[in-house]
């Protein structure tokens, strides 16, 4: 008798998924309203640059894209600013954002990228995970241009806050989850947006490759991953 092929065993891929970036998706709450406040007041802004500070997953990433799509302007990771045509990659543009500043492989470039839209009245919002004051990157000059430059910092979230980012999180991964689920991943996980991120990540894969719900005991298994890894 042939002995019964084993069942073969479906990975979970990696599809991308796009997080929502609208100005309504953005969740206000007391730890950020003042980064928002001052988006929301752009163009009116008193100088050529706002810079916007935070823990990584605060939303820094998310306010970038809501200024650029009302400023009509691009986002750049810091990390691919080059001196090197420069110029030419921005044009004729008048706003510009950029993300990550400490990513930055050539921090004279955002020096000049900053020289730029202050000559030509134009507007630059930077995103970074510390104010300029803690910064060990790029020219002193800049450092001191963005000291004086308005800041507003974006904090960690609360449990309310928290519960609704996660809501968010598997929204846009279309993910069904009970709320009872994510009251008791709010009570437990670590509090911090990156945390959140890494949580809903970690219970997609799950459910899909055991091809169930997100449920208790799911989310009491990827908590338990998320301890281990940190542990490692």
């Amino acid at each position: 008798m042939t002995p019964s092929a084993a069942k073969p065993v479906q990975l979970p891929l990696a599809l991308p998924h796009r997080p929502a970036r609208g100005r309504v998706d953005f969740l206000v709450a007391p730890c950020n309203e003042e980064a928002v406040a001052w988006i929301d007041r752009w163009p009116d802004w008193p100088g050529s640059a706002l810079l916007i500070h935070g823990p990584p997953g605060a939303g820094k990433t998310h306010l970038l894209h809501v200024w650029a799509a009302a400023a009509g302007a691009p986002v750049w990771p810091a990390a691919e600013l080059a001196v090197a045509g420069l110029d030419a990659r921005l044009g004729d543009r008048r706003a510009v954002a950029v993300d990550d500043v400490e990513a930055a492989r050539e921090p004279e470039a955002l020096f000049h990228l900053y020289n730029l839209m202050r000559e030509r009245g134009g507007t630059l919002l930077i995103a970074a995970r510390a104010a300029p004051a803690a910064w060990r990157i790029g020219p002193p000059d800049l450092i001191t241009r963005l000291k004086a430059a308005p800041a507003a910092a974006l904090g960690a979230p609360d449990d309310r806050l928290l519960a609704a980012v996660l809501g968010k999180l598997f929204s846009d991964r279309q993910l069904p989850v009970d709320p009872a689920v994510i009251d008791y991943l709010t009570l437990r996980m670590p509090r911090s947006f990156e945390a959140a991120g890494r949580l809903v990540e970690r219970l997609d894969r799950l459910a899909l490759a055991e091809r169930k719900a997100i449920t208790q005991p799911l989310a009491r298994r990827a908590l338990e991953d998320l301890e281990d890894a940190a542990d490692g």
